[in-house]
């Protein structure tokens, strides 16, 4: 269960507007804010693919809690 907490958080802190979904550039966002100024969105939107199930082209939480637990 505390993983699945602690995905929850990192997950709120790339969902920027709350809304429920990662979108590439929230995700592009978050790691410039986490360091890698390097981070563009079209590498964003590559890595969203990998993990995105049902290709709406944004990451739920269950996405990537499913693949965080492959991992």
């Amino acid at each position: 269960m505390a993983d699945e907490e602690a995905a929850r958080k990192t997950f709120e802190k790339f969902d920027r507007d709350g809304d429920g979904f990662v979108t590439a550039v929230e995700f592009q966002q978050a790691m410039v804010e986490l360091g890698d100024r390097e981070y563009t969105v079209g590498l964003a939107e590559a890595i969203l693919r990998t993990r995105d199930a049902d290709t709406d082209g944004v990451l739920t939480f269950e996405e990537f809690f499913s693949r965080a637990k492959d991992v």
